[in-house]
């Protein structure tokens, strides 16, 4: 079984800035986009599948510049729960070097009462790939 989620991303004008790089805001958005995609793609093999994940802190190291034309590998996959707090690692690589490195808490709201849902400790060894 693997967590690890993944896509490519093509550097475009629209990512870059007046440095002539990745904005660092666009990585964060795509924080953002690669965890809402890997929950959509896993959400029907858990037992929360209409309940929706709200971003509670978030880290982000930037070790390397991406310019335009260059290709990004983004990795995600969440880590072991911690009470109410789901960690998720999200990592950026360009030519197979670590580029940003991301991690990020998130939180459990259960769609019809907004409140915070509790994790299943082992939650995530329940999932069947």
């Amino acid at each position: 079984m693997s967590l690890i989620y993944q896509k490519e991303i093509k550097v475009t004008e629209e990512h870059i800035d007046q440095n002539n790089h990745v904005n660092n805001v666009q990585y964060v958005h795509w924080v953002e986009e690669i965890a809402g995609e890997h929950w959509d793609f896993v959400k029907h093999k858990t037992v929360y599948p209409e309940d929706i994940w709200m971003l509670l802190d978030h880290h982000i190291q930037y070790k390397k510049q991406v310019y335009l034309g260059d290709t990004i590998t983004v990795k995600t996959y969440p880590e072991a729960p911690e009470g109410a707090k789901q960690p998720r690692k999200v990592e950026f690589y360009c030519n197979d070097q670590l580029v940003v490195d991301s991690l990020t808490l998130w939180i459990l709201i259960d769609l019809e009462t907004h409140k915070i849902k509790r994790l299943e400790e082992d939650w995530l060894d329940k999932l069947d790939f």
